[in-house]
């Protein structure tokens, strides 16, 4: 039975995880590599332990990039730290509507936080918002490609 509750687990820790990484208040990568745990813990999944390893190391690194890389690509694109931010509120202004208010909400709001509170104009203030929606999109493409990844690891 409680091998059994641990799969459960686990497979919630991988639609946490996925979810995760389309919202910013959820650490999706981290949560679907504890689902690998739980699913090695449950006794139906027997990875080794170089598998743990490197899957731990992937799911790091990833992290660290999602963290760099979304400002790193507004800041060349022209953004600053307004950029950032905006997207963020608009993304989760956008949450309420849809998967494509979501991703409009983040271009918009890259684009008015650059353009109010930056002061650099509307072209610089849309090629910010590009930079910003741009990181994102890498950024979860990154974890969700990961966190099926494990996934996958789970059910095969």
């Amino acid at each position: 039975m409680g091998s059994i509750l641990l799969m459960i687990l686990a497979f919630i820790c991988v639609i946490i995880g996925v979810a995760g990484s389309v919202l910013p208040a959820l650490p999706g990568p981290p949560v679907a590599y504890l689902a690998l745990w739980l699913a090695k813990w449950s006794g139906y999944q027997d990875y080794s332990s170089s598998f743990l390893i490197w899957t731990a190391v992937a799911m790091i690194a990833i992290t660290v990039i999602d963290n760099v890389l979304p400002p790193y690509i507004t800041s060349k694109s022209g953004g600053s730290r307004y950029a950032t931010i905006g997207s963020i509120v608009g993304m989760l202004a956008g949450i309420f509507f849809s998967a494509i208010g979501m991703l409009m909400g983040m271009l918009l709001g890259a684009f008015i936080g650059e353009l109010l509170f930056a002061r650099n104009g509307a072209d610089k203030a849309f090629k910010a918002a590009l930079g910003a929606f741009a990181g994102f999109l890498l950024g979860t493409g990154l974890k969700l490609l990961y966190c099926f990844y494990v996934f996958y690891a789970i059910i095969f």
